[in-house]
């Protein structure tokens, strides 16, 4: 029995001896650990990164992820996933490494040097199969497979030298195939591309991060993982107040932590949605009439968001620069708008900017923030004295007129920066893919592209920045990244668009830039016939407005789905900024009611040429929107001039019929027609409702039978 005992005391003892054991080794860090290999190229390696050890992304992923977590950095530079690349992956002694890691967790992110001449061109159709083989070596000797994760290369931005011989275009390929891979795989996507491709400024050598940008890369990492995406989010545009389009789908968007069921109730409507292995949700309520207000409650099982006061309307985005941010309190209406009863009807979103582009030097930590793409901030506020003295007097004076007419409630965006010239509004992608606005993103500081008012402007506000990939407003693509991406897809009504006087300079690059810009912002809305309304530039003494004012004309005439509106009469001879906005956006107010909402029976904002024609001793220019050409002044036309084959305009005289402006000439002297072709024009030709005719330059036709 002592035996029997005594053995029972040992074998209790050698158990509480191997209980200590275990928890000594496993305080001093040999407990078993999830492995993660990171394997790739020199953006993985850290390439440029100083002191790399511990600031490259898989370092800083690793400090994230913690001591339960053991990451290695199996990054190669140069190394391509192509097998017959110039320096294939597999072949190196890093892969060896890596698959003899025995990871639990691979995040693969190769590719960027596939995009070199040696390599895609020659051997594209071998990618799936290469990296399908380097996916199945990491295949484990009982058969499973680690936890994969593909990560979508990171940018390659347009100062790479072959980035527009070819590796621009060769990009975009692979990041296609990537995307195959990981579906014929049923891998799991990290998009490095999209956040990192709004930061140019952390890419010195337009291909390696810098340590921030591993930092970004380490937190995207950490949170595709862990499947932590901070818990519920709702997008930023949504908040208390706001206004919610009518008579359309309404897309809420928002993140949360991965596999949380999502509900998202408005209105009687409940929606169920699980959110993304991305972190990512989104719903589509379903179209309703106007009416409010209403809550939207976006809830999972632990947490709750209550976005109170929301209405259902219609939502219009009022954008361009400082003639559209010019505030109802500088107005000449100001006053009297501001002491009327506000409508409670009317919600404002106003963005305001960080810091306005007058002429001063930012500091350092505006410097910092607008890297940061932290430039614009908003939030819905009702209609009151304050919110409306700051807001846009045209956005403003056009909610108004749309309310008193429609009865409905008005929710108005202000997303509008002084001096910001039309290429800042287009998203970086189009501009990079765009065979001659690619050219815009080239040193814009130094660029011809850009007027020169614009590189003076942005170089006083960044005269102390330390980088030299210092970001401005007046950039190309940063208006739509730090601004235009944050409500994009919002559902609206349409646009109002006063900009132009930072793109004079360059009439033939903004007939460019301008459809550019329109198409940009209905594929990013995913809406082909959004309305877009725009001012033409008023009358004022520069030198180059009349040819543009002209082209404005031709554009609204060619776009579909988008107007013009024109501004000659409220100009001002001297001041860029006519304080006098209510006429103009009276026919914004008119021109959407006409074009948008389809009441035919009010005035539209412009008065279109429907036909020129030629007689013997004549030629007619026909216009539409009106039923009777008149002078607004009771004399004469003014600003009326002909030019024969010398191309040197002469004034001449005209008369007027119905909406017929007929000048008379006796032979086939007149070769071209030009009306109110002076920077800062009185032409004095009006429609019955007394909206001008438009500056205009056009050829003018032969009788065929006088030829």
């Amino acid at each position: 029995m002592r035996n029997r005992e005594g053995y029972r005391i040992n074998w209790k003892l050698k158990l509480s001896m191997l209980a200590i054991l275990l928890l000594i080794f496993e305080s001093a860090g040999y407990a078993q650990k999830t492995k993660v290999a990171c394997v790739g190229n020199s953006v993985t390696f850290g390439y440029h990164i100083e002191q790399r050890e511990t600031n490259s992304y898989p370092a800083q992923l690793q400090a994230l992820l913690g001591e339960d977590y053991e990451v290695g950095n199996f990054g190669k530079s140069g190394a391509t996933l192509l097998r017959k690349g110039h320096r294939p992956y597999m072949e190196q002694e890093e892969f060896q490494d890596a698959v003899a890691f025995q990871p639990d967790i691979l995040i693969v992110s190769l590719g960027l040097n596939d995009t070199d001449p040696r390599n895609w061109p020659n051997y594209s159709d071998d990618f799936i199969e290469d990296y399908s083989a380097l996916l199945e070596s990491f295949r484990k000797a009982d058969g499973s497979m680690p936890e994969i994760w593909i990560g979508r290369m990171t940018p390659i931005f347009q100062t790479h030298p072959r980035f527009n011989s070819g590796t621009r275009d060769w990009f975009w390929q692979i990041q296609a195939t990537i995307e195959q891979v990981a579906r014929n795989w049923n891998a799991r996507l990290i998009d490095w591309h999209t956040p990192l491709h709004a930061r140019p400024d952390l890419f010195p050598d337009a291909l390696h991060p810098t340590k921030e940008g591993a930092t970004m890369m380490a937190k995207l990492a950490y949170q595709h993982i862990t499947g932590d995406f901070g818990g519920l989010k709702v997008a930023s545009v949504f908040s208390d107040h706001m206004v919610l389009q009518r008579d359309a789908l309404i897309p809420i968007w928002g993140t949360a932590n991965r596999g949380e069921r999502i509900t998202v109730q408005f209105n009687d409507i409940s929606i169920e949605v699980e959110t993304g292995f991305d972190g990512k949700w989104e719903v589509e309520l379903p179209s309703m009439q106007w009416g409010g207000p209403y809550a939207l409650t976006i809830k999972t099982e632990t947490k709750q968001i209550t976005i109170k006061d929301v209405m259902l309307g219609d939502v219009w985005l009022c954008s361009g620069q400082s003639n559209m941010a010019f505030k109802v309190k500088q107005s000449n209406r100001g006053s009297e708008a501001l002491n009327q009863v506000l409508p409670d009807n009317i919600r404002l979103m106003n963005y305001h900017p960080l810091a306005e582009t007058n002429n001063t030097s930012w500091d350092s930590i505006t410097l910092q923030r607008v890297n940061e793409l932290e430039y614009l901030s908003g939030k819905w506020e009702l209609a009151n004295n304050q919110s409306v003295a700051d807001f846009s007097a045209i956005g403003w004076y056009f909610g108004t007129q749309l309310e008193q007419e429609l009865n409905v409630p008005i929710g108005l965006i202000q997303l509008a920066v002084g001096g910001s010239p039309t290429e800042a509004w287009i998203d970086r992608k189009t501009l990079e893919h765009h065979p001659q606005l690619v050219n815009m993103l080239y040193d814009w500081q130094n660029n011809d592209h850009t007027m020169q008012w614009c590189r003076e402007r942005g170089g006083v506000n960044i005269q102390g920045a330390k980088s030299a990939f210092q970001r401005h407003p007046y950039q190309p693509a940063y208006l739509y990244e730090s601004g235009i991406s944050k409500i994009e897809g919002l559902a609206i009504k349409g646009i109002l668009w006063y900009q132009g006087e930072s793109n004079a300079h360059n009439v033939e690059l903004h007939e460019v830039l301008f459809p550019t810009m329109v198409q940009s912002w209905r594929d990013g809305w995913n809406q082909p016939d959004l309305p877009i309304l725009f001012a033409q530039l008023s009358s004022l003494n520069r030198p180059s407005w009349p040819h543009f004012r002209d082209s404005q004309r031709r554009l609204a005439q060619q776009l579909p789905h988008v107007s013009m509106v024109v501004t000659s009469d409220w100009g001002n001879k001297t001041d860029v900024h006519p304080k006098n906005k209510y006429p103009v956006a009276e026919r914004f107010a008119n021109t959407a009611l006409r074009e948008v909402y389809g009441e035919n029976d009010v005035p539209f904002g412009n008065v279109e040429i429907e036909s020129v024609n030629a007689g013997k001793d004549r030629i007619e220019i026909v216009f539409n929107h009106t039923q009777k050409l008149q002078t607004a002044d009771g004399e004469k036309i003014k600003e009326l001039e002909v030019a024969g084959e010398d191309g040197i305009f002469h004034p001449a005289d005209a008369t007027l019929k119905r909406n017929t402006l007929v000048i008379k000439t006796d032979n086939k002297s007149v070769n071209a027609i030009r009306y109110a072709w002076k920077p800062y024009s009185q032409a004095n030709l009006t429609n019955e409702n007394g909206t001008p005719v438009s500056t205009f330059r056009i050829d003018a036709p032969f009788d065929s039978k006088t030829k």
